[in-house]
This record gives structure tokens, sequence and C-alpha cells, in this order.
């Protein structure tokens, strides 16, 4: 899978860019949820992307890290109204169509989208 950073204030979903879709849950993929999602790159008409959330996992870490979740802190951003601090889930990588993008957030800065890919790659060996 080849990344890229091409974030543009466009409208559209482009790698580096924070925005929404709808996520359908690991346990259930019939259900999920509206919510933000980190595009790291594109194949085809399907983004690939890293979700987001804004519950903090720093205090469950090791529970999260024993049922096989792991998270990365990346902050505040546009892509919250409430401005709360967000952590994007590093070994779920989920393959979405551009169309089901209901709004683009904001971008990452680039040094945290490539820190963001470094600390994804051991769990997706394919990721350039």
């Amino acid at each position: 899978m080849k990344t890229s950073y091409a974030p543009q204030p466009d409208g559209l979903p482009e790698p580096g860019e924070v925005v929404w879709a709808w996520v359908p849950y690991e346990d259930d993929p019939h259900q999920g949820k509206d919510r933000p999602v980190l595009v790291i790159a594109m194949e085809g008409d399907e983004l690939l992307a890293l979700q987001l959330t804004s519950k903090d996992h720093d205090r469950d870490a090791a529970q999260e890290a024993s049922v096989g979740r792991y998270w990365m802190d990346v902050g505040i951003g546009g892509w919250d109204a409430q401005r709360r601090p967000s952590e994007v889930r590093l070994n779920r990588l989920l393959r979405l169509d551009a169309s089901v993008v209901r709004r683009e957030g904001a971008a990452l800065p680039r040094a945290l989208f490539d820190g963001v890919l470094a600390a994804a790659r051991p769990y997706f060996p394919g990721l350039e």
C-alpha cells in the first residue's frame, strides 16, 4: 500500500486529511457509526483510513492491547467541533468507498501524519 500526503481544501477526501464517514463496528459490520477517520492512501475509489476517537485510551492502554487494539494520540483538530483530544487506532485499516465520506474535517500536520504512519507500519507490513 503506497501512502501519500496530499491534503487539498477542496471538499474531497485526500491522504493526510481527517474526514467523517460511516464506519462499521468490528464485531458487527452491519452496524456502525459516523466517526472521523484519517485518510492515509487512495486505491482507486477506495480510501484507506484509520479511525479516530475522542475516548482517552491512555488510561486503559494495557486492557486495549490485551484485546488487540493499539492507539496513538493525535491531539486536537478541526475534525472535532468540541475540540476534544483525539487518538488514532493504529492496527485497524479501513477500506471505505469515497462516496461514504460525509464531510471534511481538517488536515493533520505533515510531521504528525508521518508519525502515525511510522507507528502503524508494524501492523501493516505492506504499508509504504
